[in-house]
């Protein structure tokens, strides 16, 4: 049976997010080994992963083109998993800090080529936007389902708050938004498990998805009116899990940025 460990991606770092080549960790050179020394942050899976893919410059001075991806793995010298924070939302997933203190790092540990770790994260970043798009689409679909079951079940003025037509529009809306979202989402799939060109694509579905899956949460809380804002029923939960949709993995205004350049230039 193949060995099973969870993995974890560490880019973020407290000066670099969107600006993620400005990071300032750093990798020196020591013979037969580097030596990393700086901080992560926002890494998720980071108390439970075993396997670290981090970035680090080799030479600060030649910006992108220094930085280069490493392997590190729990329990190497000089590396230590740091505070946890306490998140709004997707809080079954651990977020930490990063700590490395001239952690030795195995020559053959460096990910691709000494120097282009800068395409491992871009890579990366544009194939983990399908992902978390389908992540968005999944709490929006839960919120819907919720909102549809409760709405069907709630009785005002002496009938199922479902029969006005006030809350079949906005269940209505939902299914709209939750329907271009699945599609979104699915077609930067399949370009991508084809080989095709699929950064903007995947770009907008991460950009519409997140911005659908706080809608369609933040409307489900709605229609449960008070007892949607309290944590005996899921829908807070799903808006508190959405709002994270807009920030990692680029953010929105990152994503809009993303799709203008490529239409811009004819793509």
């Amino acid at each position: 049976m193949a060995e099973s460990r969870v993995g974890a991606y560490a880019l973020s770092e407290a000066g670099s997010g969107s600006d993620a080549f400005a990071l300032k960790t750093k990798a020196a050179d020591k013979g037969d080994h580097y030596e990393l020394s700086g901080q992560k942050l926002w890494i998720t899976n980071g108390n439970e992963a075993e396997i670290f893919i981090v970035f680090a410059t080799i030479d600060p001075s030649a910006g992108y083109k220094g930085i280069t991806a490493f392997i590190v793995e729990k329990g190497f010298e000089g590396f230590s998993v740091g505070k946890k924070e306490d998140k709004l939302g997707i809080r079954a997933s651990s977020t930490t800090e990063l700590v490395f203190e001239n952690c030795k790092v195995p020559k053959e540990n460096v990910l691709g080529e000494v120097g282009k770790g800068y395409k491992v994260s871009i890579e990366t970043l544009n194939e983990g936007r399908i992902g978390i798009g389908a992540q968005m689409l999944g709490i929006a679909q839960g919120a819907y389902e919720a909102a549809l079951k409760y709405t069907a079940e709630r009785e005002q003025f002496g009938q199922s708050i479902n029969n006005f037509q006030a809350v079949q529009f906005q269940l209505a809306e939902m299914a709209v938004e939750i329907e271009a979202t699945r599609l979104l989402v699915y077609n930067a799939a399949r370009l991508k498990d084809a080989g095709k060109p699929f950064i903007k694509e995947a770009a907008i579905a991460k950009l519409y998805s997140s911005r659908c899956a706080e809608a369609v949460a933040s409307k489900a809380i709605e229609l449960y009116g008070g007892y949607g804002y309290v944590k005996d029923y899921p829908v807070e939960k799903f808006w508190r899990d959405s709002k994270i949709g807009a920030i990692y993995e680029g953010t929105s205004n990152m994503q809009l940025q993303t799709i203008a350049k490529l239409i811009m230039s004819g793509k």
